[in-house]
């Protein structure tokens, strides 16, 4: 092969289900939909606000594992940001001078 290699493009890919959602996402949307159909069967739709409530679970669902490039999905992008926000940050600096500070406070 005169050292030419081949590497998958993209090797996580085919840990996930139909090479786009982990087993939570499935049941996520599923759960969202599902909701949905009841909500259609229960109210009213023929008025907007009750049409708009209805499919309100499914369409949120289905944004929230919408797959993002970059990203796996908007779920996991709203949780690293939750996770940014919400933790304390501490970045220890361990640069290419590190040694040469400490030698200098010395």
């Amino acid at each position: 092969m005169d050292n030419m290699y081949l590497i998958p493009a993209n090797s996580k890919k085919s840990m996930l289900i139909f090479g786009l959602f982990r087993k939570f996402d499935l049941i996520l949307f599923l759960v969202g939909v599902g909701v949905s159909l009841l909500l259609l069967m229960i109210l009213p739709i023929d008025q907007l606000l009750f049409a708009i409530i209805a499919l309100a679970p499914g369409l949120i669902c289905a944004f929230l594992v919408f797959p993002v490039p970059n990203y796996h999905n908007i779920r996991t992008i709203i949780m690293l940001a939750w996770e940014f926000y919400t933790t304390r940050q501490k970045y220890i600096w361990r640069g290419w001078c590190y040694k040469d500070e400490e030698d200098s406070k010395e």
